[in-house]
């Protein structure tokens, strides 16, 4: 394990904190709920749900976070306007941490932005994502929101890997005239997570591992990843039996976390049973592990609660 001599930031999301330096704080989880394909929505164009089974899961991963003391998000995905209204509307009611707004439309993710804006509930959301595809018309409307927290994408197609990903934050690469940092100040974001976008395995999957500890030396940024979309990716995995499927992805979760990084977007929420003992074990390892270090975990950590 490491200490890093760059200031570490703590960014600090409805009372969720990421970053810090290794072993300092529990790994932030976030689960996602009404993803494509998630089998308790009904129609995913109007947004609608069994309300009874997302109240369940998003129950459970509260439940977990609250034994295990790693931190949990609520990853709101939504296929349109209509759609991600219901799902806001329907978490304020059952969940009080922060969220992510995402969605692979952009309408939708400003349509996102201007709600929460609207309800009252900027404070709490993550904005996911800003990214080199993020255009003036979304930029803008980041600009008009109330929206202050972003993960940002540190996806650089012309440069795969670490070097290009650390480019396009900085300078933009040779693909923007101006880093996606400096963008995301411009559109009034004060909380920023960075995270390098996640390949296929055999196509720079382990670029995520070696980037973590790059950019936390480099930026003092805090930095996670959606590891899971590596395993889930992975068609030779897709043709095994669950339980073995289900380890793969408690494996590369820790793993992910082994390598610097302050949080995970763990895919569906269904997984959390499994990721938050991975992470929590993996937090109780790290936090022993740099312990003669000066990084002391701080009060409600897994190394307090579970050990």
């Amino acid at each position: 394990m490491f200490r890093f001599s760059k200031e570490q930031s703590i960014v600090n999301v409805a009372g969720v904190k990421f970053g810090g330096q290794c072993g300092q704080l529990p790994s932030v989880l976030c689960g996602t709920i009404f993803y494509q394909g998630h089998r308790i929505i009904e129609d995913e164009e109007r947004g609608i749900f069994d309300r009874t089974a997302a109240e369940r899961l998003i129950s459970g991963q509260a439940e977990l976070s609250e034994e295990t003391g790693c931190p949990a998000v609520l990853h709101l995905y939504g296929r349109s306007p209509a759609a991600f209204e219901r799902y806001l509307n329907f978490a304020e009611g059952v969940w009080d941490g922060p969220f992510i707004i995402d969605s692979a439309d952009p309408a939708t993710r400003i349509a996102a932005a201007i709600m929460v804006s609207e309800n009252g509930l900027a404070d709490k959301a993550i904005y996911n994502s800003i990214s080199l595809a993020t255009d003036e018309k979304e930029a803008q409307a980041l600009r008009g929101s109330e929206v202050d927290s972003a993960i940002i994408l540190a996806y650089n197609p012309s440069q795969p890997g670490v070097d290009g990903s650390l480019a396009i934050l900085e300078t933009g690469g040779n693909v923007r005239e101006k880093g996606l940092l400096d963008a995301a100040g411009e559109m009034g974001m004060r909380n920023i997570l960075i995270d390098p976008a996640v390949l296929p395995l055999g196509s720079g999957a382990g670029a995520a591992l070696r980037f973590s500890v790059a950019a936390k030396a480099r930026l003092g940024l805090p930095v996670g990843s959606g590891i899971h979309n590596a395993v889930s990716s992975w068609p030779w995995l897709r043709k095994k039996e669950t339980a073995i499927r289900k380890s793969c992805d408690a494996a590369a979760s820790a793993m992910q976390l082994l390598a610097g990084a302050d949080f995970l977007l763990y895919g569906p929420i269904e997984s959390a049973e499994i990721i938050f003992p991975a992470a929590a074990m993996a937090d109780i390892l790290i936090a022993e592990a740099v312990r003669d270090l000066g990084s002391p975990p701080g009060e409600g950590h897994p190394l307090q609660r579970l050990v």
